[in-house]
């Protein structure tokens, strides 16, 4: 079996992942819009392939919390984390919105999360660590969690910044493990 055909996908991928989409005449603005379009395709393939699960999941009959048969009370059900879901709707049109707002919503986080990194990284005179990470990941935490609900609280805000922070820093130090 010839192993070349093999290696030149992975060149290629790797090639992407290292090649910028966007020249727009700036190394910030270039990270942005990049990790705002990669991140918005995985947003919508998110969306799409839970969209798919869920209809399976209803077609067949199962109820989607526990995998089993339908349960008598299927109709007043409680989701612990209704946002993380979506809404299910049959029509197109939401399904579309949906996915075009997880889009958005992703591709928002990433160029934050990016641009915040990069800035720092110039303004530390080129370091890059988990301090970096940190700081973007609490403070794209906590845009993310005031742009997500009509009515958050400080308590939400300041949540989603620790846990965004925590995330952050944890990928940091264990992208030099692996």
């Amino acid at each position: 079996m010839d192993k070349s055909g093999g290696r030149k996908v992975m060149d290629e991928i790797r090639s992407f992942e290292k090649a910028s989409l966007f020249d727009l005449g700036h190394p910030l603005l270039n990270r942005i819009a990049d990790s705002f379009v990669k991140a918005a395709g995985v947003g919508a393939l998110q969306a799409v392939s839970r969209e798919a699960y869920f209809t399976v999941v209803d077609g067949a009959g199962f109820d989607a919390s526990n995998m089993g048969p339908p349960s008598e009370n299927a109709g007043s059900k409680k989701h612990r984390f209704p946002n993380l879901r979506g809404e299910r709707s049959k029509s197109l049109d939401a399904f579309v919105k949906n996915t075009g707002k997880e889009s958005l919503q992703w591709g928002l986080a990433a160029g934050l999360y990016s641009g915040i990194t990069y800035s720092m990284k110039e303004t530390r005179g080129g370091a890059h660590d988990w301090r970096n990470s940190a700081v973007a990941g609490a403070l794209t935490g906590a845009a993310m969690a005031m742009t997500t609900a009509e009515r958050t609280s400080h308590e939400q805000v300041v949540q989603s910044a620790l846990t965004g922070a925590a995330i952050s820093t944890a990928a940091n130090l264990l992208s030099s493990v692996f």
